[in-house]
Protein backbone atom coordinates (compact mmCIF):
# COMPACT_ATOMS: atom_id res chain seq x y z
CA UNK A 1 0.00 0.00 0.00
CA UNK A 2 2.87 2.38 0.82
CA UNK A 3 4.48 1.62 -2.53
CA UNK A 4 1.22 2.44 -4.32
CA UNK A 5 0.90 5.78 -2.50
CA UNK A 6 4.51 6.61 -3.24
CA UNK A 7 4.10 5.71 -6.90
CA UNK A 8 0.95 7.83 -7.25
CA UNK A 9 2.57 10.75 -5.44
CA UNK A 10 5.62 10.60 -7.71
CA UNK A 11 3.42 10.42 -10.82
CA UNK A 12 1.48 13.51 -9.73
CA UNK A 13 4.69 15.40 -8.89
CA UNK A 14 6.33 14.63 -12.24
CA UNK A 15 3.15 15.46 -14.15
CA UNK A 16 2.92 18.87 -12.46
CA UNK A 17 6.65 19.47 -12.90
CA UNK A 18 6.44 18.68 -16.61
CA UNK A 19 3.82 21.44 -17.06
CA UNK A 20 5.79 24.01 -15.08
CA UNK A 21 7.14 26.68 -17.36
CA UNK A 22 10.85 27.31 -17.49
CA UNK A 23 12.40 30.58 -18.57
CA UNK A 24 14.01 29.22 -21.75
CA UNK A 25 10.82 27.47 -22.94
CA UNK A 26 9.93 30.40 -25.21
CA UNK A 27 13.17 30.21 -27.18
CA UNK A 28 12.31 29.21 -30.74
CA UNK A 29 10.60 30.28 -33.94
CA UNK A 30 7.00 31.51 -34.17
CA UNK A 31 4.52 32.53 -36.84
CA UNK A 32 2.55 35.67 -35.95
CA UNK A 33 -1.05 36.35 -37.07
CA UNK A 34 0.27 38.96 -39.55
CA UNK A 35 2.34 36.20 -41.28
CA UNK A 36 5.70 37.41 -39.98
CA UNK A 37 7.97 34.73 -38.57
CA UNK A 38 10.16 35.61 -35.62
CA UNK A 39 12.85 33.89 -33.62
CA UNK A 40 12.98 34.44 -29.87
CA UNK A 41 16.45 34.14 -28.38
CA UNK A 42 18.20 34.83 -25.09
CA UNK A 43 20.81 37.56 -24.84
CA UNK A 44 22.37 38.92 -21.65
CA UNK A 45 19.77 37.17 -19.49
CA UNK A 46 16.76 38.65 -21.33
CA UNK A 47 14.66 37.45 -24.24
CA UNK A 48 14.54 39.24 -27.58
CA UNK A 49 13.02 38.43 -30.94
CA UNK A 50 13.92 39.18 -34.54
CA UNK A 51 12.07 38.83 -37.83
CA UNK A 52 13.27 35.82 -39.83
CA UNK A 53 10.64 35.68 -42.63
CA UNK A 54 8.17 38.16 -44.14
CA UNK A 55 5.77 35.84 -46.04
CA UNK A 56 4.15 38.68 -48.01
CA UNK A 57 3.78 40.84 -44.89
CA UNK A 58 1.50 43.88 -45.40
CA UNK A 59 1.27 43.35 -49.16
CA UNK A 60 5.03 43.19 -49.62
CA UNK A 61 6.32 45.75 -47.10
CA UNK A 62 10.07 45.12 -46.75
CA UNK A 63 11.29 48.42 -45.27
CA UNK A 64 10.29 50.24 -42.11
CA UNK A 65 8.59 53.15 -43.89
CA UNK A 66 5.98 53.60 -41.14
CA UNK A 67 8.62 54.22 -38.46
CA UNK A 68 8.03 57.56 -36.70
CA UNK A 69 11.78 58.27 -37.12
CA UNK A 70 12.17 59.37 -40.76
CA UNK A 71 15.83 58.30 -40.78
CA UNK A 72 14.73 54.64 -40.36
CA UNK A 73 12.24 54.48 -43.25
CA UNK A 74 14.68 52.57 -45.48
CA UNK A 75 15.76 50.06 -42.81
CA UNK A 76 15.05 46.47 -43.81
CA UNK A 77 12.41 44.65 -41.75
CA UNK A 78 13.95 41.22 -42.32
CA UNK A 79 16.44 40.65 -39.49
CA UNK A 80 15.06 43.52 -37.40
CA UNK A 81 14.93 42.93 -33.65
CA UNK A 82 11.34 43.78 -32.72
CA UNK A 83 11.10 42.22 -29.24
CA UNK A 84 13.39 43.43 -26.50
CA UNK A 85 13.95 42.95 -22.80
CA UNK A 86 11.54 40.18 -21.80
CA UNK A 87 12.31 38.85 -18.31
CA UNK A 88 11.00 35.66 -16.74
CA UNK A 89 8.98 36.11 -13.53
CA UNK A 90 9.63 32.91 -11.58
CA UNK A 91 6.66 33.38 -9.24
CA UNK A 92 4.00 34.02 -11.91
CA UNK A 93 5.66 31.88 -14.63
CA UNK A 94 5.31 34.73 -17.14
CA UNK A 95 7.69 36.72 -19.28
CA UNK A 96 7.27 40.42 -18.45
CA UNK A 97 8.69 43.92 -18.96
CA UNK A 98 9.33 43.48 -22.66
CA UNK A 99 8.66 45.80 -25.54
CA UNK A 100 7.66 45.07 -29.11
CA UNK A 101 7.82 47.19 -32.21
CA UNK A 102 4.89 46.83 -34.62
CA UNK A 103 6.05 47.83 -38.08
CA UNK A 104 2.48 47.83 -39.44
CA UNK A 105 1.80 50.98 -37.44
CA UNK A 106 5.29 52.15 -36.58
CA UNK A 107 4.51 51.90 -32.85
CA UNK A 108 6.10 50.40 -29.75
CA UNK A 109 4.04 48.29 -27.34
CA UNK A 110 4.59 46.80 -23.89
CA UNK A 111 4.79 43.02 -24.17
CA UNK A 112 4.15 40.10 -21.84
CA UNK A 113 4.00 36.41 -22.59
CA UNK A 114 1.21 35.06 -20.44
CA UNK A 115 1.29 31.38 -21.24
CA UNK A 116 3.53 28.86 -22.95
CA UNK A 117 2.26 25.65 -24.49
CA UNK A 118 4.29 23.23 -26.58
CA UNK A 119 2.88 24.58 -29.87
CA UNK A 120 1.75 28.13 -28.99
CA UNK A 121 2.41 31.08 -26.73
CA UNK A 122 -0.21 33.55 -25.56
CA UNK A 123 1.00 37.15 -25.61
CA UNK A 124 -0.43 40.46 -24.50
CA UNK A 125 0.63 43.69 -26.19
CA UNK A 126 -0.49 46.97 -24.68
CA UNK A 127 -0.24 50.71 -25.23
CA UNK A 128 -1.72 53.11 -22.68
CA UNK A 129 -5.17 51.72 -21.83
CA UNK A 130 -5.47 49.47 -24.86
CA UNK A 131 -4.28 45.88 -25.11
CA UNK A 132 -4.57 42.91 -27.39
CA UNK A 133 -4.12 39.25 -26.53
CA UNK A 134 -3.18 36.76 -29.24
CA UNK A 135 -1.56 33.40 -29.80
CA UNK A 136 1.58 32.82 -31.79
CA UNK A 137 2.15 29.42 -33.36
CA UNK A 138 5.49 27.68 -32.79
CA UNK A 139 7.14 26.51 -36.01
Amino acid sequence: MKNLKLTISLMIFFTIASYAQKADDIIGKYKLPNDLEIEIFKQSGKYNGKIIALNGFEDGQTTDYKNPDDSKHNNKILGMVIIKGLEFDVDDKEWINGSMYGQEKGMFFDLEILEYKSKTIKIEASKYFFWKTMEWEKI
